[in-house]
């Protein structure tokens, strides 16, 4: 994939998005929420697959090179923070979501909306998965499969479905706009 300094600008924006996305919280019990997803989805429906990847790639990268822009602070070591799946959820997520979007015949809401879900299921599979990994099988913390379903999913996804019927709406009016400028 040849990449222009648009696409280089542009990869680079949603990977600063999904940082500052990380310190934009809703203060809510348990697990805060935080702007990441809506920014991960985005890249996605507005980058394309390849693109959209990339700049959480960035993103994800960058943090594990040590510049603190994960909700936690960054650095290598944070690959063994129970939550580090989800940042691997969010490259594979943003791939998916371009991916189906890249593939729609009419760029609607619902069919948006759609993609995006599929693009935050895998995010909260990954998500939980590495979740229990990691306290299970490193922190050494027994927590079942349950309690990562419901810490690592039920809690979260409430504000992650809104963000994502918000990322939905505003995707179907950009979309139109993008094409235009990029022509």
């Amino acid at each position: 994939m040849k990449l222009k300094a648009r696409d280089l600008a542009q990869i680079a924006l949603f990977a600063a998005l999904t940082a500052v996305g990380a310190f934009l919280k809703i203060p809510v019990p348990v697990v805060p929420f935080t702007m990441q997803v809506f920014f991960v989805t985005l890249s996605g429906v507005l980058l394309g697959a390849k693109k959209g990847a990339l700049s959480q790639l960035v993103y994800v990268l960058t943090g594990l090179i040590g510049i603190p822009i994960f909700t936690q602070g960054g650095g290598i070591a944070y690959v063994f923070k129970p939550t580090f799946g989800y940042l691997i959820g969010f490259i594979i997520g943003a791939y998916l979501i371009g991916y189906l979007t890249e593939r729609l015949k009419e760029k609607k809401f619902f069919k948006i909306f759609l993609c995006m879900l599929a693009g935050l299921a895998v995010i909260y599979v990954i998500g939980v998965a590495y979740l229990y990994i990691i306290n299970n099988f490193y922190v050494g913390k027994a927590m079942s499969l349950w309690l990562c379903i419901y810490y690592g999913f039920i809690l979260c996804i409430g504000g992650d479905l809104l963000s994502t019927l918000v990322g939905s709406l505003l995707s179907e009016k950009l979309i139109p706009i993008l094409k235009k400028i990029q022509q």
